[in-house]
């Protein structure tokens, strides 16, 4: 009679909680046909995104977006880890103090937090970005010092390159 009762008191007590979590296990689906594509506040107008999942004011999200040939989001950190993953088209990434990646259809790159990196589509690409919490975006001058989104887009914020890469058709694509 005491299991009975413990284990009722458990399910009375934990129980709303499950069905909770449960109700928010449901499937997410959005469909790239009937994504509509907007500019984010601070992001070069040639890359437009969607939210698929989350709010990126909040926390994680998932964003398809769409940038032009030759877009670049200048010298920049966020405050979450990124994860990006190319859908079509061709790109670079690049670390500060680091050598440049070339990415391409079905790659992925992961970008750690409060890390200086800046992207270029070099063909018109479309990808997934996935930050682990709210989305926000510190650009900095070549020096690393924070500038205003103005600014940066305004002057492109370029940093040197490591010797050898001074742009991108130095990249095997």
């Amino acid at each position: 009679m005491r299991f009975s009762s413990c284990c009722l008191l458990f399910a009375m007590l934990v129980g709303p909680a499950f069905r909770s979590a449960r109700a928010q296990d449901k499937m997410t689906h959005a469909a790239s046909a009937t994504s509509k594509f907007v500019n984010f506040p601070g992001l070069p107008k040639c890359m437009r995104g969607s939210v698929q999942n989350g709010d990126p004011s909040k926390g994680a999200s998932v964003i398809l977006s769409k940038s032009t040939a030759g877009c670049t989001v200048p010298w920049h950190w966020h405050n979450a880890s990124e994860q990006l993953m190319v859908v079509s088209g061709s790109a670079k990434v690049e670390m500060k103090d680091g050598s440049p990646t070339a990415l391409h259809t079905g790659d992925y790159v992961a970008l750690p937090e409060k890390n200086v990196h800046q992207f270029t589509c070099a063909a018109a690409c479309t990808m997934f970005i996935v930050p682990s919490g709210a989305f926000d975006i510190h650009y900095v001058d070549k020096d690393g010092k924070e500038i205003s989104a103005d600014e940066a887009l305004k002057s492109k914020a370029k940093m040197p390159m490591k010797k050898g890469m001074k742009d991108m058709k130095d990249m095997k694509m």
